[in-house]
């Protein structure tokens, strides 16, 4: 039951309905037994899995909770047990079939003809989302940053929230706890509020990203006929559909839970006006990148091993290599884990690598950028602000490539043939026509795109709703109704409507 699917609007339209009728006290069960009736519906067996992640980690909190303040390691013990359950689950679903490739491929280079036969796993609808989350939760509960959940049904409604379900973002529980389980008066204005955010998730998804996504898989799907010139019209379709689909499921996300009135964090922060792919990623997938801050990179920079790798560094290599090699190697091992969280493939690997190299890279450099801007005044220009906002986003461009192509060595052929292939008259010669987008089609992209660049610079002087529910009510219902009429006119269906996954589903 995608979000984008009649299913589910009258999925939500019932919940709605029935979550302001019944008394307040049954608001969490109903939203809990809604978040599984959500499950099921995607598929029977995938309740198991998120069953046993949520009874494990309870139980194993409540006993590290009590094991605290002993002199003991159960604690620690339980912590491990329960880790090395959970992440191997998803270790085994996700990446099970990736090893066996992996293995045959060996055994053939050296000339092996037995090869692992490969196997059929369910891989639950968003099971890196939740367990992350889940395991985020006992990691705090070890840390005693948090008190662990005492009702197995809260904290079994804290995991399976349905609307995170599909693709983030991955909640603390102090945060999202904060409005998940506190009865709620119908509000007006929070309904409302609410049920427009996930009417603009659903302009991005439905108008841009779906329409968009047709050009993309003509150039991925054919690399004989689109190269060259091809590829650089394609990266740039992928990132703007990639943008349009995972912030506009985030909306709709944000949006349900707003109409409900719980609270989740923001996931986006305009990360497309970035100046530097470091700041890129402070802007994109936040509680993503907040996660493997809190629980991969600071665990591992102060973990004994980097702190004797740090020593060593210091005796034998100088206090300068002491105090940015070690970083650097944490950062490497969060990048490593990013790019296999995103997929078994090694695409993702290079991908992460590459992000890694460049982050690096940066890092290393910034002395020289600080000597420059100190001699020249050009940093403060605007226009130069736009050129690094401008470089950013072809950087992440070309980056996005490994999500596109099947191998890192097509990703770096397509990537090559943008140098080498002297097409670049396809830009104006009608040859775009020929991606299965019609003069209309294109039509809608630009005046979306524009809206969407209109909208993100609108908000850097507060929320664009308050600033809409100040206008007359004319003008308001012509914005809102306006909208909903292009989502309902111009948004993608196909034959018999079959909504198209959300890219960050698979995760």
């Amino acid at each position: 039951m995608l979000f984008t699917s009649y299913e589910f609007l009258g999925f939500i339209t019932i919940l709605l309905l029935t979550y302001y009728l019944l008394p307040k006290k049954c608001q969490w069960p109903l939203l809990l037994a809604a978040s599984y009736l959500f499950y099921f519906f995607a598929k029977p067996v995938y309740l198991i899995y998120i069953l046993v992640t949520t009874v494990t980690i309870y139980f194993a909190a409540c006993r590290i909770e009590r094991e605290a303040g002993t002199l003991g390691k159960t604690g620690f013990r339980w912590l491990v047990l329960c880790l090395i359950l959970n992440i191997g689950i998803l270790a085994v679903v996700k990446y099970t079939n990736f090893m066996i490739s992996n293995i045959n491929g060996i055994t053939s280079a050296f000339g092996g003809t037995r090869q692992i036969s490969f196997v059929s796993l369910a891989l639950p609808m968003g099971i890196s989302f939740y367990t992350f989350q889940a395991v985020g939760y006992l990691v705090d509960v070890y840390r005693g940053t948090i008190s662990a959940e005492k009702n197995l049904f809260k904290f079994a409604l804290f995991v399976s929230f349905f609307p995170q379900l599909v693709q983030g973002p991955i909640s603390r529980f102090e945060d999202l706890g904060k409005t998940l389980y506190e009865p709620h008066e119908f509000k007006g204005k929070t309904l409302c509020y609410g049920l427009q955010r996930m009417l603009w998730g659903y302009f991005k998804k439905m108008v841009i990203a779906d329409r968009i996504l047709v050009g993309v898989s003509a150039i991925i799907q054919d690399t004989a006929a689109y190269h060259g010139a091809y590829i650089l019209v394609g990266m740039v379709f992928f990132t703007l559909e990639l943008y349009a689909d995972f912030t506009g499921g985030i909306d709709i996300t944000i949006g349900i839970a707003q109409a409900l009135g719980i609270t989740v964090k923001e996931n986006f922060h305009r990360p497309y006006f970035s100046k530097s792919l470091k700041e890129y990623w402070r802007r994109w997938h936040i509680s993503m990148g907040a996660w493997f801050r809190s629980y991969i990179f600071y665990p591992v920079s102060t973990s004994r091993f980097m702190q004797k790798f740090s020593k060593f560094c210091r005796r034998h290599l100088g206090v300068s290599a002491a105090r940015h090699l070690p970083v650097h190697l944490s950062s490497l091992a969060v990048w490593l884990a990013t790019g296999i969280w995103h997929g078994a493939s090694w695409n993702f690997v290079a991908w992460g690598l590459a992000n890694w190299i460049v982050l690096m890279v940066s890092q290393e450099l910034e002395p020289c950028y600080r000597k420059f801007h100190k001699r020249f005044s050009i940093g403060k220009k605007p226009v130069y602000r736009w050129f690094q906002a401008a470089r950013t986003f072809m950087l992440v461009c070309c980056l996005n490539l490994f999500d596109c192509y099947s191998s890192v060595k097509d990703t770096f052929r397509m990537l090559g043939s943008m140098f080498t292939a002297n097409n670049w008259n396809i830009l104006w010669d009608g040859s775009l026509m020929t991606l299965g987008l019609t003069a209309a089609d294109y039509g809608v992209l630009i005046l979306g795109t524009i809206l969407l660049l209109a909208v993100s610079l609108v908000q850097r002087s507060g929320s664009v709703r308050d600033k809409i529910a100040k206008m007359a009510l004319p003008v308001r219902f012509v914005v809102w109704y306006g909208l909903f009429l292009v989502v309902i006119i111009m948004g993608v269906y196909g034959v018999g409507y079959d909504a198209s996954q959300f890219i960050y589903n698979q995760f």
